[in-house]
Parts: C-alpha cells; structure tokens; sequence
C-alpha cells in the first residue's frame, strides 16, 4: 500500500470524525439558540463541518486514486 492510500485514509478517518463531532455541536441546545437568534452556527461548528468535510473528500480521492503506478 502506497503512502499515498495510507494519508487519504487517515485523512478520510479525521474528517468523518469533524463531520460527526460538528453535527453533534449543532445538536447542542446552546447552538440550537444562538442559530434560532443569529441565523447562524458558531465558527467553532461551522469550521468543523467545512473543515471535515474537505479532509473527507481529499482522503477519498487520495485513497481511490493516491496509488497508482506509472
């Protein structure tokens, strides 16, 4: 297995877990307010949702297609 593979796994593995970690911050009853009166998510959870969400995609891309041989 390529180096590749084993950072877009890695990869894959820390943005599923921001991704579960944001969505469970905007569960919270404090987040739930402050999204009722502002509109909006504290930048904490919005940065963990955009942030795991890229790492997820950059690590399935980087497993899928990281590996390949000339």
């Amino acid at each position: 297995m390529s180096l590749w593979r084993l950072i877009g796994i890695a990869l894959l593995i820390v943005g599923c877990g921001l991704v579960y970690f944001g969505w469970q911050a905007t569960e919270a009853l404090d987040e739930q307010a402050r999204e009722l009166v502002t509109g909006q998510y504290s930048d904490e959870t919005t940065w963990q949702l955009i942030g795991g969400a890229a790492a997820a995609v950059v690590g399935l891309l980087l497993t899928l297609f990281g590996g390949k041989t000339r």
